[in-house]
């Protein structure tokens, strides 16, 4: 049975963009790129009321553009929101952008500990932890080398292996895991599945994968033109989101 407590709560959240065009620098410039000057306002989420329960595993869907990566960066307080709130409780771990946390030049275990600390883990408890890590990862062979000779299938393993191993309470990925190898990939949608069964932990994801959200989500959010256009049972928002998308 899942906890009843609120993980994040979002409250008539509204996030808009100032979208600024290149100035003319020239008289020919300014009579025909008139607009150069100017800036226009880009209103990305428009109220969002969304509560979402520990213990929960759920999968912002739509199409690109619709405002979800701006939904996870705002609950991780990376963006702030024009109007509205949002409230975390608990510790929270993002994946959101590949090598977000990572030094370009210290070696992959370096870069455990480095990032592991941002998420409160003393060098005691990286060191318990850190044979785990590398070893979920299958980086054993190159996690003395910076890691800015790393493939992008090899940021998102050591990432996601750090991720899962600094006992968060929120997990957020944004789409991360499609660098990744089928073999891999498996294996953290594998991992994910564990979490979705503790009832301590809860995950947001995006994602374009709407087999893997029926298989591994409690629940689906629909954002379409930066509302939530359906929220509830997997299987029936991702119906009702095909249906618009024919």
């Amino acid at each position: 049975m899942k906890n009843d407590s609120n993980a994040v709560v979002v409250s008539g959240l509204t996030k808009s963009f100032k979208l600024y065009y290149d100035k003319a620098s020239t008289l020919k410039e300014k009579l025909i790129f008139w607009k150069r000057n100017q800036n226009e306002l880009k209103t990305v989420l428009k109220d969002i009321n969304l509560t979402i329960k520990k213990g929960e595993t759920v999968a912002l869907i739509g199409t690109n553009g619709s405002g979800k990566s701006t939904l996870l960066k705002l609950i991780t307080k990376i963006i702030y929101p024009t109007k509205g709130k949002v409230t975390v409780k608990g510790k929270l771990t993002s994946l959101l952008e590949l090598g977000a946390g990572f030094h370009p030049d210290f070696s992959g275990r370096e870069n455990i500990y480095f990032n592991a600390s941002i998420f409160g883990l003393t060098k005691k408890q990286i060191d318990e932890r850190l044979e785990d890590i590398i070893e979920f990862s299958e980086l054993r062979e190159f996690i003395d080398n910076p890691v800015r000779t790393y493939s992008s299938g090899m940021y998102m393993r050591l990432a996601f292996s750090i991720a899962i191993n600094v006992d968060a309470d929120i997990l957020l990925i944004d789409e991360i895991l499609a660098v990744g190898d089928q073999h891999f990939q498996d294996k953290c949608y594998k991992r994910l599945g564990e979490l979705r069964d503790n009832e301590n932990v809860t995950v947001v994801m995006v994602t374009h994968d709407l087999d893997r959200v029926k298989e591994l989500c409690t629940r689906a959010i629909w954002i379409y033109n930066g509302e939530v256009r359906e929220d509830g049972e997997p299987n029936k928002v991702i119906d009702s989101y095909m249906e618009v998308c024919k």
